[in-house]
């Protein structure tokens, strides 16, 4: 349980620094309060797409992993976070990613904090 709560910890914080610094991926509420819990939410179905999802398309996309000498990931990576951000419209959170483009950088920027996330929160179960 401790390993799922530092996993998600950890998602939340790298989709806020991707939110942050980008215009195109943003998350709005009337209040801090109802803006965290959206992020916690999003980051929630950020994790569930990642474990679900991502090891799918990964093993298909083996044979253009090998190709492109793994840059394919940086496209996996962002279609990750559009399927995020259109559940998350399906779920009525008002979480939203403008664009492939936008994605791409998104998926780059939260691939570097969550790996600097794992770092510094413990995950002993």
């Amino acid at each position: 349980m401790k390993h799922f709560l530092v996993k998600t910890l950890a998602n939340a914080a790298a989709l806020a620094v991707s939110i942050w610094l980008l215009n195109g991926i943003t998350l709005t509420g009337e209040n801090t309060g109802r803006k965290v819990l959206t992020l916690i939410l999003v980051a929630l179905i950020f994790g569930l797409v990642n474990f679900l999802v991502k090891p799918v398309v990964k093993v298909l996309s083996f044979p253009l992993f090998l190709l492109t000498l793994g840059l394919i990931t940086l496209v996996v990576n962002a279609l990750m976070l559009l399927l995020t951000s259109w559940l998350a419209g399906k779920a009525d959170l008002a979480f939203h990613v403008d664009g492939f483009w936008t994605a791409v950088v998104g998926g780059v920027i939260i691939s570097i904090v969550s790996w600097a996330m794992h770092m510094v929160l413990p995950d002993k179960d």
